[in-house]
């Protein structure tokens, strides 16, 4: 595939930039700070409140990442079902030309009045 606008590089270099720039890991760096902080704040957090959970935060908790994981695990199984059967297609109108619209319309009007009536 050759792009005909003004590309002077040859077709086989590749077109990503070099993985030790400066801005790769500059952005490396700083996403490690962050988590360097949330680990330390997060840490900071557990530890410096000394209370203890009663039992119904405990049980609470449990139902909590039950349900949440029995929702996921649902969600996830109607995907890949949905999948599988052919749902997830895109919609197909099929048209039919050997029937032209005017003679479905007079036809089904025709069987609607010639129908005999069903008595018990």
């Amino acid at each position: 595939m050759t792009d005909s606008g003004t590309n002077d590089r040859p077709d086989n270099e590749p077109s990503i930039a070099r993985h030790n720039s400066f801005t790769t890991w500059s952005i490396v760096a700083m996403l490690s700070a962050f988590l360097v902080a949330a680990a330390v704040i997060g840490h900071l957090g557990w530890t410096s409140i000394d209370t203890s959970v009663p039992t119904s935060g405990y049980v609470a908790m449990a139902l909590g990442v039950i349900f949440s994981l029995v929702v996921g695990v649902g969600l996830m199984t109607l995907i890949f079902y949905s999948s599988r059967k052919g749902y997830d297609e895109p919609a197909v109108l099929i048209h039919d030309s050997a029937v032209h619209r005017d003679e479905v319309q007079t036809t089904s009007q025709e069987n609607a009045t010639s129908r005999p009536v069903e008595t018990r």
